[in-house]
């Protein structure tokens, strides 16, 4: 063993070997042997930029539904708080249909039939821009609502041909959940907020915004000092921040309501609901089996006597089908009008309970045996036979009751209502008693999307107005201020009509349209409405004497 010292030329300062990432640094002790420190050695250089963090699709999508739903709310602030409803409900709903087509092209780029539920969309906005009427207005509410939640159905299932009512009844709450609830579901769940890079225009952002939310307590604090010092200072700021709280308010509950609405539907519409993703049809030897269910005898009896008593109702009303109103004559002590207000009103009630009772026994019906099935069709078809000519009963007393007093809107829309439980009826025996009963709810709600749109180009105030009028000129009784308090929609047939009445109808008639204020309250563009426009005009242009009946 050599212990002689290492020669001079062998040493030297700063001599290093890497070892497991340290570094040894070998020093020659003053006067002594060389000692070994060990170090931390430096990390290595790295070769490669790391790559920026990309947001996951599912943060992606939701950033781009907030968006949508904030410009959504702001539009709706600047748009829909300009009463009575115009085009500018159309606006808006274009507005926020653009905004979500842009996310939806990405999402559904091989389901063309989803851009079919932009028709009904589209003409149910336009139509109230294009009719006043209150009730065919709220029609159309009801309409763009039953075609939103179409559209969720068909996004979510993939198709709406075979959802039953019970699937339509669960959506219809799981829409209203979602709606509720999806903003938060978005804001808190979908947005990987940690996922948005730091860098950039974000970075600022993030500063700007803390450095915002530290200097306002800051400046209020020395603000509110300063104010106090000097009253002109103070003068100077309240005079330069003085707004309308009230109007601020407004603004912000009426955008943040339209925000929060439109965010949880786009949030059901556009992302994997929590609630109802993908669910399968209910169909209805599912929900009877494991609730309640009944045997046909028990059907047949319940059936078979209530067909028993729509046969008598009709034996004894049939004749009445084929008498004219001068040889009607009701029962001894009841007005002909009260008799046949009444009975028309309870027909009606007649005709809608039928419908979810068959509706009803057929979804408890226990169809393990063929015959069970065979026997329900015959005793349904019959009670909607029956139930066809009290219909026609409730209509010919409609009719009845017309010629006795004229034409309202209530009656004109118990009619189309009618109309439309006819349709559903036919719809029924095509459906649900050839065992498809899980197409009856789609065939349904489209018939009824139908009646309301076929109800717009019908115009009932205007066809009340002019029924109305006829029966004024041919000197029947007809109630003139009802007549005039009709929406703008009338005015055509008012105006039109006034030539032929009696001079105290006309002066009547004349001092009330001129007297109502046919804008309806619009403000500006935002309520701009066909029916209120073109009143307006024919109202200033009654000018020149009218003539008079002889």
């Amino acid at each position: 063993m050599n212990n002689e010292p290492s020669s001079p030329s062998s040493v030297t300062s700063g001599v290093t070997s890497e070892q497991s990432g340290y570094q040894s640094v070998l020093t020659p002790a003053p006067g002594g042997p060389l000692y070994e420190s060990v170090l931390p050695a430096p990390p290595a250089a790295s070769t490669s930029v790391a790559s920026p963090v990309t947001p996951s699709p599912a943060t992606q999508r939701g950033l781009f539904i907030l968006a949508i739903a904030l410009g959504s709310g702001l539009a709706g602030d600047w748009l829909l708080r300009a009463t009575p409803w115009g085009v500018n409900l159309s606006v808006w709903l274009t507005i926020t249909a653009t905004g979500a087509w842009f996310v939806f092209r990405h999402e559904d780029r091989t389901n063309p039939t989803l851009y079919w539920f932009a028709l009904p969309l589209g003409f149910f906005s336009l139509a109230l821009a294009w009719r006043d009427s209150l009730t065919l207005q709220a029609l159309d509410v009801g309409a763009l609502l039953v075609t939103l939640l179409l559209l969720m159905m068909h996004k979510q299932r993939g198709r709406l041909r075979y959802e039953g009512l019970v699937n339509y009844v669960t959506s219809g709450f799981e829409l209203a959940a979602e709606t509720a609830i999806g903003m938060l579901l978005l804001v808190f769940g979908d947005i990987g907020w940690r996922e948005l890079p730091r860098n950039g225009w974000s970075a600022r952002a993030f500063a700007i915004g803390r450095g915002l939310a530290l200097a306002v307590p800051v400046l209020a604090v020395f603000g509110g000092l300063l104010m106090a010092a000097d009253a002109m200072f103070e003068n100077l700021v309240f005079n330069a921040f003085s707004f309308d709280a009230s109007a601020l308010v407004l603004h912000l509950f009426v955008a943040g309501c339209v925000t929060w609405l439109v965010g949880g539907y786009l949030h059901g519409l556009l992302s994997a609901s929590a609630l109802s993703k993908h669910k399968a049809p209910v169909s209805a030897a599912q929900t009877a089996s494991g609730f309640f269910s009944l045997g046909i005898i028990e059907t047949g009896i319940v059936l078979g006597l209530l067909n028993l008593l729509f046969l008598a109702f009709v034996l004894v009303q049939f004749r009445y089908l084929f008498l004219q109103g001068a040889e009607f004559a009701p029962d001894a002590g009841t007005a002909f009008s009260n008799y046949a207000r009444r009975g028309f009103f309870e027909l009606v009630w007649v005709s809608l309970l039928v419908l979810p009772l068959l509706l009803g026994m057929h979804w408890l019906l226990r169809k393990d045996q063929p015959r069970n099935e065979t026997i329900f069709r015959a005793l349904a078809s019959t009670q909607i036979a029956l139930l066809f000519v009290i219909m026609a009963s409730a209509i010919k007393r409609m009719l009845l009751y017309h010629e006795c007093c004229g034409l309202t809107e209530l009656r004109i829309y118990t009619l189309a209502f009618q109309l439309w439980l006819a349709v559903v009826f036919l719809w029924f025996i095509a459906t649900v008693l050839r065992g498809q009963r899980e197409r009856f709810a789609t065939g349904a709600v489209i018939a009824g999307l139908c009646i309301i749109a076929a109800l717009h180009i019908l115009n009932p105030d205007n066809l009340i107005a002019r029924v109305n009028l006829a029966r004024a000129r041919d000197g029947r009784h007809t109630d003139i201020p009802y007549t005039v308090s009709l929406s703008a929609d009338s005015v055509p047939a008012l105006v039109a009509g006034l030539n032929g009445l009696s001079a105290t109808d006309q002066q009547q008639l004349r001092t009330r349209l001129r007297e109502r204020d046919w804008s309806g309250g619009a403000t500006g563009w935002r309520s701009w409405n066909w029916s209120r426009v073109r009143a307006y005009q024919l109202v200033q242009s009654l000018t020149a004497p009218l003539a008079t009946k002889n």
